[in-house]
């Protein structure tokens, strides 16, 4: 998702010059572009919704230790600030913080959202994130493939007759206030990049935490890890 990650020859660097005067990379006043991805998908935890419930609560013991390699400190008693990346188009890098806090369940629904944090310094861009989840039973004859053979690689001849789900989905919103020179492109060409490269931040941060969450539960009452199909990851159109 840095500007590595895109096809030289086909990034927008390529319509502005590169030579630019430090006055030509002062932020401009104008009106900050909006970007947002959506995501939904699934994760499988083998193992009963209680026992699920509790390990998603005790958050303190988990999260910090998940976010890695981003890094993330505890903010207040159910909040977390993250530094994503550094992550860039157009010439022009951030890397974005944000500070997010996981709310109470309520019925089975989780959500995390972001709010302000005074420390940053991040006159450049906004960050609007959500995240729900909801976690619900299921009989172990709707387990994704792949359940049967990671008991049996641990030796474990029986399946549990009920699983964990969890379903989850995630909006994000970006929004950049670029240097001046960036707006002399056709604001197509900034949205279209932009949008690409939120999704593409989304996709390379979200399943990694995904399968670590899964690790890391699974490790802990020792039970076999879920295989790749055990959690899902779309985009919702």
């Amino acid at each position: 998702m840095s500007e590595s990650n895109i096809p030289p020859n086909n990034t927008p660097e390529n319509f502005i010059d590169d030579s630019l005067t430090p006055e030509e990379l002062e932020i401009s006043p104008q009106e900050p572009v909006a970007f947002k991805t959506l995501f939904s998908g699934i994760m499988e935890m083998y193992s009963d919704e209680d026992t699920v419930a509790n390990y998603l609560n005790d958050h303190q013991g988990w999260f910090v230790r998940c976010a890695s390699p981003m890094k993330a400190k505890p903010f207040g008693e159910n909040g977390y600030t993250l530094i994503i990346g550094n992550y860039g188009a157009f010439g022009y890098n951030v890397e974005p913080e944000m500070t997010v806090i996981l709310t109470t369940p309520q019925s089975k629904h989780y959500s995390m959202y972001s709010v302000t944090n005074p420390e940053f310094n991040n006159q450049g861009y906004e960050v609007n994130y959500i995240s729900d989840m909801y976690i619900e039973s299921i009989p172990v004859s709707q387990a994704s493939v792949g359940i049967e053979k990671v008991y049996h690689q641990q030796g474990k001849n029986s399946l549990p007759e009920i699983i964990t789900k969890i379903n989850w989905q995630l909006n994000l919103q970006v929004k950049v206030r670029f240097p001046h020179f960036i707006y002399k492109l056709p604001m197509s060409i900034i949205q279209n990049t932009g949008d690409r490269l939120l999704s593409q931040i989304v996709k390379q941060v979200s399943p990694r935490l995904s399968y670590k969450v899964q690790k890391d539960f699974h490790c802990r009452f020792d039970l076999p890890i879920p295989p790749k199909t055990a959690r899902t990851f779309n985009p919702v159109k």
